[in-house]
């Protein structure tokens, strides 16, 4: 074993980067033999320097994260202050001064990736992000590693704890959304402001990481679709049930079938409870991998949290420690494929369309022939009518978001139709 220790510097202290320095602490001998040389921590960046942190020698606490990047004899930057700066400057200016660099940092990777792998293959420096996307699940690594002979087709995913928990509440309590997110927040699960969780941000994030990974193509944050879950209501869960199904939030990442397109996208949608990803409780995550070679693979755990995301942080500590060591870097940014990044309008899926209709012969003839006049086919109808008022719910098979779309807006002008109560899409069949 190497006696000269890797020296690590870590940017942030919040719940991840204290879990991260609790464990290179008690864990300190074993990642020692694992990596080949001792690791020691030699400075922690944070904006309150004056908080108490057990278990850190405040002679290593700096508000001066610039600085600390800047020493020139780090092997190893940890990064787990999120957004996008100062964290992305910090970043560059590890490569520039000779660390390699461990990030969790989801937004900035979705956003600016392509620069930063840039960046670290000029000075010839590790990225790592396991922890960035869905907490403790290996999920980075075996897409960019494990599947690298593979050619995958789909990843769909529940990458969102929070989102997951309140739709598992609704559909498991009969709760409303707002009843559901209230009890998310008094436990922890959700922030004070929950719109980069429930509106979507969060996870197109992990999205766009995720397909630019499976796809070898550069997929950025804009690239993704993204539609929120508050519009969500128990009504939808109920039209769920009678399917046969639950409601996701799911993050999908898709080849087209010529293979010369991909899409990624994050929104609402109706899953056959026969599926995998229907059984995720809680606020768990849970992707589903869809390759040629390896068929259908399921990774599944604790997405988020304190511990969970520091032993991914650590598990790409060891890896690029490891790299250090032996004078290599790992793999890097794989882009060449540049495949098409289609809208979202190609995007071809089943609908579940409910709409509040006038309660009279020929409703239904007319609300087909709309359909079948955009080229979109119907699967299953169901009908419900009171005083002079009628529920219509459409099923349709497989059609284009745009072709959906055109539907949706000539049922509007329908006299007979009052309103279009809900649209789902239908996933995992």
């Amino acid at each position: 074993m190497r006696t000269r220790p890797l020296k690590v510097a870590l940017l942030g202290c919040g719940v991840v980067g204290s879990e991260v320095a609790r464990i290179m602490t008690t864990h300190a001998d074993d990642l020692a033999a694992r990596i080949g040389a001792p690791v020691e921590l030699a400075g922690v960046a944070v904006r309150r320097p004056d908080k108490v942190r057990e278990g850190i020698d405040p002679a290593l606490v700096t508000t001066d994260a610039t600085a600390l990047v800047k020493r020139g004899d780090l092997d190893i930057v940890v990064e787990v202050i999120g957004g996008i700066e100062p964290a992305r400057t910090l970043i560059t200016t590890a490569f520039e001064h000779g660390a390699s660099v461990v990030s969790a940092n989801k937004a900035l990777l979705a956003q600016d990736g392509a620069a930063l792998h840039a960046a670290a293959g000029e000075h010839g420096k590790d990225l790592y992000y396991e922890a960035a996307v869905a907490g403790a699940i290996p999920l980075i690594r075996p897409l960019r590693e494990s599947l690298a002979g593979d050619k995958v087709n789909r990843v769909l995913g529940i990458v969102n704890g929070t989102t997951n928990f309140i739709l598992d509440k609704m559909d498991t309590t009969g709760a409303g959304y707002q009843e559901a997110l209230d009890e998310a927040t008094a436990l922890g699960y959700a922030e004070a402001d929950p719109t980069a969780d429930v509106e979507g941000f969060d996870a197109a994030a992990k999205a766009a990481i995720l397909a630019g990974i499976a796809f070898h193509t550069r997929v950025r944050l804009d690239d993704v679709y993204r539609e929120g879950m508050s519009e969500v209501t128990a009504a939808d869960f109920a039209s769920a049930k009678e399917m046969g199904c639950t409601i996701k939030l799911l993050a999908i990442c898709e080849r087209a079938e010529d293979g010369a397109s991909v899409t990624a996208r994050v929104h609402p949608a109706m899953i056959p409870l026969s599926h995998p990803l229907a059984s995720v409780r809680g606020a768990y995550n849970a992707v589903f991998v869809e390759s040629d070679a390896s068929g259908q693979l399921m990774f599944y755990g604790p997405g988020a949290g304190g511990a969970p995301t520091a032993s991914a942080v650590l598990g790409d500590l060891v890896a690029v420690g490891r790299n250090r060591i032996t004078g290599t870097t790992g793999p890097g940014e794989s882009a060449y494929a540049a495949l098409t990044v289609s809208s979202m309008g190609e995007v071809v899926t089943r609908y579940h369309i409910s709409l509040d209709v006038a309660d009279k012969p020929g409703v239904l003839a007319q609300v087909a022939t709309v359909f079948a006049e955009h080229g979109v086919s119907i699967d299953t109808v169901r009908q419900q009518g009171k005083d002079g008022e009628a529920s219509l719910v459409v099923v349709t098979h497989r059609a284009s978001d745009a072709a959906l779309g055109g539907t949706v807006e000539a049922l509007r002008k329908l006299d007979t139709v009052r309103g279009v109560a809900s649209i789902m899409r239908v996933e995992g069949e």
